[in-house]
């Protein structure tokens, strides 16, 4: 064999042989392909959307149910058993209780950034509503507070949206099934309050 010229660089190691059974040393990532990145987050968060958007329609019906109360209060003013001014005070507070839960039901719908403060204390008052309003308003915390909701309720994520108009949410059966039981649960609640505010 010719001795090897000392003026060349050494040279490389053999390549190991392919092993087909080996992990892949390449980082593995949930890609979609044909997405650009704007669709690609969207459609991992649209699920996210509808559900903190359904807190949004059970605040706009609190304020139905409060707007209602103030004009059923607001007729029994100065009758037995309230005084003028105890009714008066309750027509104030259901009125503002009707101005605050409207304004944080769009706040919701509309993906608001700022809705996290309001909502945030909302949803932790409503904790001591034992026992629905701890299951509801628990699941309206993690909505907003949670990893994804972090991301929906951020102030870019509306770029997001609307560079994807085209991108929408499709409903399962389990979806439907439980926003109907969540409404006649809201609803049958909603009816117990304004009954008990007539008496």
């Amino acid at each position: 064999m010719p001795a090897r010229d000392p003026r060349l660089p050494p040279p490389l190691p053999p390549a190991p042989e392919a092993n087909p059974y080996a992990a892949p040393s390449a980082v593995v990532a949930d890609v979609q392909p044909g997405l650009s990145e704007a669709e690609s987050v969207r459609q991992a968060h649209i699920r996210h959307e509808r559900q903190i958007k359904s807190i949004g329609a059970l605040y706009f019906l609190g304020a139905a149910v409060f707007a209602i109360s103030t004009v059923v209060l607001g007729g029994t003013i100065g009758t037995a058993p309230f005084s003028a001014a105890f009714g008066t005070g309750m027509v104030a507070a259901y009125a503002v209780l009707a101005v605050i839960s409207g304004t944080i039901g769009y706040g919701f719908r509309k993906l608001r950034p700022w809705v996290r403060i309001p909502g945030g204390i909302m949803s932790a008052l409503g904790l001591l509503a034992f026992p629905l309003g701890t299951l509801v308003n628990t699941w309206a915390l993690w909505a907003m507070f949670s990893a994804k909701g972090q991301v929906v309720l951020a102030p870019d994520y509306a770029a997001i949206i609307a560079a994807t108009p085209h991108v929408r949410y499709r409903y399962s059966l389990g979806d439907k099934i439980a926003t109907t039981i969540l409404a006649l649960i809201v609803l049958g609640i909603a009816a117990m309050f304004f009954m008990a505010s007539r008496d």
